[in-house]
């Protein structure tokens, strides 16, 4: 199959699970390509941080590239500069207005319960960026939950996402609702913040820059370059002995402070992170175990085992459907293994790779089939 037939899915629960690949050209992504000892197969960062846990040395290395080339990456761009954009980002960006755009032409057809979930595990603040493009330009009438409340400053709270907005007439004679995109990160924001036993929600790109910037980064320049080195092995990345117990201690300090899930066993440093975090998880398998509901996952590897093994749980819900977007015949066959079994998950390909832009195009679009 290589589209998802909409006349299917307008008054299901509808809910979509984002991976880095939907912000591939805006970030980098978390592959590397340094081989695993007697492989072929290359390392993401997960898989050598979970070889290598244990060895503070190494890991104070390992996260200093990944806080440099994949967590700052984030804070440091700014959705109003777009004169500075890549064409990579600009059609990162066009990707992102057009999939929000579908959304919402979907839910204008909806008769009720005009809204859909976007559980995501990027951290970039994509999906709020462009939702708030299109409110400005004033095309479309909906509203974004990111999960928050207050005014000067604005806190996560999970029971926010179960609250709606609905347009009344002026004596209260009828009622609508309005569209609703309910926006839940799993994997943290570059754009969060610990505020004692809340985390605080602030979309200022120098403040979240600021904040990355301040980590004292490890910055061995060979490590880094063997990581994306073809030609070695996990063998050759001797942990650098450069580092003093002191310069250790305060990466490893400012690093758990991010609110971004740690690659090793996916878990987050943080406390209160954390707590939101198994919240979400639960908001996903609620979602999941609802009626008529479809799930659509892009982009997304499903190495974080917990959202792995909670959608193989949710599967047992006969009304539920599920659509995997594979992006080539690899990921397909990977994901075959991960879902053997199950008659309600199809895996959707398309000829070519399925990037963001196919799946707009072909898989997921409210225009008409061209055959």
């Amino acid at each position: 199959m290589s589209k998802i037939n909409k006349s299917e899915i307008y008054e299901k629960n509808l809910n979509f699970l984002l991976g880095s690949g939907a912000s591939y050209g805006l970030l980098p992504t978390l592959a590397l390509q340094v081989k695993q000892r007697g492989s072929d197969k290359a390392h993401t960062v997960e898989t050598l941080a979970t070889k290598f846990e244990g060895n503070s040395d190494f890991q104070a290395h390992l996260f200093s590239w990944y806080v440099r080339e994949v967590i700052l990456p984030a804070a440091e761009y700014d959705h109003e500069c777009v004169a500075l954009n890549t064409a990579d980002q600009d059609k990162a960006i066009e990707n992102y207005r057009q999939f929000i755009e579908t959304i919402l032409k979907i839910l204008s057809k909806k008769s009720h319960k005009k809204r859909v979930n976007i559980f995501t595990t990027n951290y970039d603040g994509m999906v709020a960026h462009t939702a708030e493009s299109l409110l400005r330009l004033g095309s479309y009438d909906f509203h974004l939950n990111d999960g928050t409340d207050g005014f000067v400053k604005r806190t996560l709270n999970a029971r926010n996402f179960g609250r709606y907005f609905q347009d009344h007439g002026v004596f209260d004679r009828h009622s609508k609702s309005v569209p609703q995109i309910n926006l839940i990160e799993l994997h943290g924001s570059v754009y969060w913040y610990k505020d004692g036993e809340k985390i605080e929600v602030s979309y200022d790109p120098g403040r979240a820059k600021k904040r990355i910037e301040d980590v004292p980064l490890r910055e061995e320049q060979d490590f880094f370059d063997y990581l994306l080195d073809g030609t070695k092995t996990d063998e050759d990345l001797d942990p650098p002995a450069d580092l003093t117990f002191t310069e250790n201690a305060a990466f490893e300090n400012a690093y758990k402070t991010l609110p971004i899930v740690n690659p090793t066993k996916w878990k987050f440093h943080e406390t209160v992170f954390e707590e939101h975090y198994y919240q979400m998880l639960r908001l996903l398998s609620y979602e999941l175990e609802k009626p008529d509901t479809v799930f659509v996952a892009f982009g997304f590897s499903f190495a974080d085992e917990h959202i792995l093994n909670l959608v193989k749980r949710s599967l047992s819900n006969p009304s539920l459907f599920m659509y995997i977007c594979c992006f080539d015949d690899a990921e397909k066959a990977s994901m075959e293994q991960k879902f053997l079994g199950f008659a309600n998950v199809e895996l959707i390909r398309v000829e070519g790779f399925l990037n963001f832009t196919a799946f707009n195009d072909e898989v997921f679009t409210t225009k008409p089939s061209s055959t």
